[in-house]
């Protein structure tokens, strides 16, 4: 099978990190465990769409919904993040990594906060990857708050209603500040969106898999991304109603064509996994 070329690579990919509650449950373990181990799994993951070449992606970490789990689930999840914010903090900013969190971050409790927003300011500039940490996000939510700040804006003789169209609401959406989701991968066999990036994902490819997300692995990520370049390259004249180029190309969908080195092979995960390695640095997320 010939390889898939690089340029074919989605640009932004989003992902819905389900089933460590399960995970631990399956091992007689508190639901913390699974938590633990869904954090080396998001390591992994960033580290594996860094040297493929994947320029932004945003994972849904911590829904507006997950408030209402019981305390102690929450503290251990909020506990992890500060671990997983400290500890890769070095890495990020060496990678050249932005780091943008879209949420209602104001709930996140001060001991996250104090590293998670410097962390965001130092690596402001960086360009060679963006990751977004959804965190106390939901999608409808998102979309709300933007209805009431045009609503706002209207009221206050600053906007005419008749001015107010879809591309003027996504501009107001922080989920989109780095662009659509191309493709979003749903782990631990559910097949939903879950109130993730509604807005942006009306033409993203979806991929779901059994796989529980502690046990998604590079192989994984590449398998989900072989097959949306299988899509993405399938005859379509009419793609979504109206003919457009094929995404990645230069001049489709947008901005500059994607910055990716190395290719995937549909039907061999291992041989994406053998040219990826050589795409930057080994180290870091």
């Amino acid at each position: 099978m010939n390889l898939v070329e690089a340029r074919n690579l989605p640009r932004h990919v989003g992902i819905i990190m389900d089933g460590n509650g399960r995970w631990a449950e399956l091992r007689g373990e508190p639901r913390e465990a699974g938590h633990k181990a869904g954090s080396a799994a998001v390591r992994r993951i960033v580290r594996a769409c860094r040297r493929l070449g994947v320029e932004a992606l945003t994972l849904y970490a911590f829904s507006e919904q997950n408030w209402a789990r019981p305390r102690n689930e929450v503290d251990a999840l909020m506990g992890l993040l500060r671990e997983f914010l400290m500890s890769e903090r070095g890495e990020i900013l060496e990678n050249d990594i932005r780091l943008v969190a879209i949420g209602d971050i104001s709930r996140l409790p001060e001991f996250v906060r104090e590293v998670l927003d410097p962390l965001r300011k130092a690596s402001s500039a960086n360009m060679r990857m963006t990751l977004a940490l959804a965190l106390s996000y939901g999608a409808r939510e998102e979309i709300a708050a933007a209805a009431r700040e045009l609503a706002m804006e209207a009221v206050a003789g600053r906007l005419d209603p008749e001015a107010i169209d879809g591309a003027l609401l996504a501009a107001r959406l922080p989920s989109l500040s780095v662009g659509e989701p191309d493709l979003i991968i749903r782990t631990g066999g559910e097949q939903r969106l879950s109130n993730f990036l509604l807005y942006g994902a009306a033409y993203a490819e979806l991929s779901f898999t059994e796989r529980l997300w502690p046990d998604f692995t590079e192989d994984d990520l590449f398998a989900a991304i072989a097959t949306y370049q299988q899509r993405d390259n399938a005859v379509e004249p009419q793609r979504d109603g109206a003919a457009e180029p094929p995404r990645g190309a230069e001049g489709g969908g947008g901005g500059e064509p994607v910055r990716a080195q190395g290719a995937l092979n549909a039907g061999r995960p291992w041989r994406a996994r053998e040219l990826a390695s050589h795409n930057g640095s080994r180290t870091g997320v």
